[in-house]
């Protein structure tokens, strides 16, 4: 039995997909490199916007035309928020909620009688991860919100707060790691607000795994800019706690962040911000910012691009706003024209890409172990990777060395010509 496994949308919809690679494996499922070549599909899909709806279903459509004879699986927040709709859709052969996406495995072979092997007839150290080209494995910790921003149709989605215990969460990473794997993330759809059942925080865990694993490389994913403790910054006094955090802001005008129902102000922010860059040595700091929301003004909008180019920023997620039936928003008066939101997104778009040059400047000059995961083809072939603060770097394959999936220090030389990375040589 060949399953294709395919996600779109956030990193806890990639941590899922990983943990489903791992069910399989035990179960003795292999994996299938193409769409065509499988008889088992599984599709994990996101709602997070009108967009990634729309791109979602058109993936369960493709599947099915593609490979026909195959059985499909649908599951993902599409499948939890529009059941009715999504199973109607022609050729779905079950639909698992996210509810019950731990054990979705189990479930698909169960309900649809899969013919599977003993785990003991499993390649041993079989991991499609690398397999796949991927060298960095996500890990769900938490999942689910306490908190209901305005736009956010997540939070229905995904249920309530749940976090995975510690222990679960080191003997994964030390499972992966003993794979090859170099480097996890740490996701959660409210990253900041693990709590395990005996009390432990977010810091706590990351000061459990650091003890408790050795892989080399340790990154969070993305955090709400609240809740954090006053031990987390002395985390990063070890080099494996990579420094970069996404922290998504939203909007830089106050008036705007209160019809989404935020947590945090821009001073807050800022204050958030000042500290991260004052105890953590280059620290790398992205965002999200929403387009558009309705009745922002020009006055707001001015505010926020004031906002974010005095942040800095060395990558802004660009959101135009979509309104989401059963959220709040989409019920405000005054919604953006589409011509406004393209218009604001371009000039921030623009105003990223300068934030981003000037960071990627400051870097020139600077030694980093850099892990590097593929070699890109073209005139002059180079290997590409991540420095810890999650700057994108190439090298020139100029030794014909195999670098993938190897740490190497290397030191930055110049921006490269598209202005999204670094250049660099080998110290």
């Amino acid at each position: 039995m060949r399953v294709y496994l395919q996600t779109l949308g956030c990193r806890l919809n990639e941590a899922e997909l990983e943990a489903w690679t791992h069910d399989c494996h035990k179960r003795g499922l292999r994996l299938a490199a193409d769409l065509d070549q499988a008889d088992l599909v599984i599709i994990n899909t996101c709602a997070v916007t009108g967009e990634s709806v729309r791109k979602s279903r058109q993936l369960i459509r493709r599947a099915r035309r593609s490979n026909p004879h195959a059985k499909l699986v649908v599951s993902g927040c599409l499948a939890s928020l529009e059941p009715q709709q999504t199973a109607a859709e022609s050729g779905i052969d079950l639909l698992v909620p996210n509810a019950d996406k731990e054990h979705l495995i189990e479930i698909v072979a169960e309900q649809l009688a899969l013919p599977v092997m003993p785990e003991v007839a499993a390649e041993p150290g079989e991991h499609a991860l690398l397999a796949r080209g991927r060298h960095r494995a996500f890990i769900k910790v938490q999942d689910g919100c306490r908190y209901q921003c305005s736009f956010c149709i997540v939070t229905k989605a995904r249920g309530a707060e749940r976090s995975r215990p510690v222990a679960d969460v080191v003997a994964e990473i030390n499972r992966i790691h003993a794979t090859g794997v170099q480097e996890v993330v740490l996701a959660g759809v409210h990253l900041g607000g693990y709590c395990a059942d005996d009390g432990r925080n977010l810091a706590d865990l990351i000061a459990a795994v650091l003890e408790g694993s050795p892989i080399p490389r340790i990154r969070l994913g993305s955090l709400e800019p609240w809740e954090l403790s006053d031990d987390f910054w002395r985390l990063f006094h070890t080099p494996r706690l990579m420094p970069h955090l996404h922290l998504p802001l939203q909007s830089g005008a106050d008036s705007v962040l209160r019809r989404m129902s935020r947590r945090c102000r821009t001073s807050e922010f800022r204050t958030l911000v000042a500290d991260a860059r004052a105890q953590v040595p280059h620290i790398n700091i992205t965002t999200d910012i929403i387009v558009g929301f309705p009745g922002e003004n020009e006055v707001e909008w001015e505010q926020t691009m004031a906002f974010a180019e005095k942040m800095e920023f060395a990558h802004i997620h660009i959101f135009a706003y979509s309104p989401r039936a059963g959220t709040k928003a989409a019920a405000m008066r005054g919604q953006v024209s589409r011509a406004t939101k393209r218009a604001r997104s371009q000039a921030l778009h623009t105003l990223a890409q300068a934030t981003r040059s000037r960071v990627l400047a400051q870097a020139v000059g600077r030694d980093y172990e850099v892990l590097f995961e593929s070699l890109e083809d073209g005139a002059a072939p180079a290997w590409s990777g991540y420095t810890p603060n999650y700057l994108r770097v190439t090298l020139p394959n100029t030794a014909g060395s195999a670098l993938e999936n190897r740490i190497v220090r290397v030191r930055a030389t110049k921006v490269s010509g598209d202005a999204k990375g670094l250049l660099a040589r080998v110290c």
